[in-house]
């Protein structure tokens, strides 16, 4: 938690107050994140104030925090534990069902297109690939289970980006991130508009030498992950979209009935 805690302030006084709150910050976090008892926990502001006492200034505070660390996540439902989070126990405990849902559909979008298929998601600025399936193309493919990639440079993270609100992207591309990065914000803001426009399809000619689509699978909350064929540049990836199309669909109506 070293990137919460380089932009909080620790209390040097030890214990509690008055009203019984844990003083240091510290434990203030901890009590906000114990809140989260599983990980399809979804607490509003409220809420949070209620069970743990904080003043609703301070709540909203730590958890705005959280979110830019990735450990909370926000969505209009509520907050919820972020992928940082979930990934201390294993990342199967936040992915299990995702993948679960989605390895079968990766297989036949292979065998039936010849393109490499990822399934990836958004963790904070950076896409994860959560699982890998193609070819002899797939081993000479620089992307791997695990790997990370700049999310605003690859199909499968704009694709995952461009349903994100603008308050969401304010908090992951901060001053901070966009100088270090040297992004262009107006530029990102435009394609990823442009994905909108095109019910979601992402289109990147990836900076490892192929070419992709990408689709975000959605949930009630917001987009849970991505599915993208990458290959070759001369491939005409728009003749693959209706399969791509139909397998995020798949996905997500799996998702949405097991609960996810």
């Amino acid at each position: 938690m070293s990137a919460v805690l380089d932009v909080l302030p620790v209390s040097a006084d030890r214990g509690s107050d008055h009203s019984g709150v844990p003083v240091s910050m510290v434990e203030r976090m901890t009590l906000i994140l114990e809140l989260f008892q599983r990980p399809q926990t979804r607490l509003t502001l409220e809420k949070v104030v209620a069970r743990t006492n904080l003043p609703r200034s301070t709540a909203h505070r730590i958890l705005d925090q959280l979110i830019r660390a990735n450990w909370v996540t926000h969505s209009a439902s509520g907050y919820r534990l972020g992928p940082r989070a979930l990934s201390l126990g294993g990342r199967d405990v936040g992915y299990g069902p995702v993948r679960a849902a989605a390895a079968p559909r990766l297989h036949e979008l292979y065998l039936r297109t010849g393109l490499v298929a990822h399934l990836a998601v958004l963790d904070r600025i950076d896409t994860v690939y959560l699982d890998k399936v193609g070819g002899r193309e797939a081993a000479d493919m620089v992307s791997r289970v695990g790997g990370r990639a700049p999310a605003h440079r690859t199909a499968s993270g704009r694709a995952i980006l461009a349903w994100l609100s603008p308050e969401q992207l304010d908090v992951l591309f901060d001053f901070e991130v966009v100088a270090e990065r040297h992004l262009d914000m107006s530029r990102l803001t435009g394609e990823l508009n442009a994905i909108r426009q095109r019910k979601g399809l992402a289109f990147v000619r990836n900076f490892f030498g192929t070419t992709s689509v990408a689709l975000a699978i959605r949930g009630m909350d917001g987009p849970i992950a991505s599915v993208s064929l990458s290959g070759p540049p001369d491939r005409p990836l728009e003749r693959v979209v209706p399969l791509l199309v139909e397998a995020v669909h798949g996905v997500a109506g799996e998702i949405a009935m097991s609960g996810r």
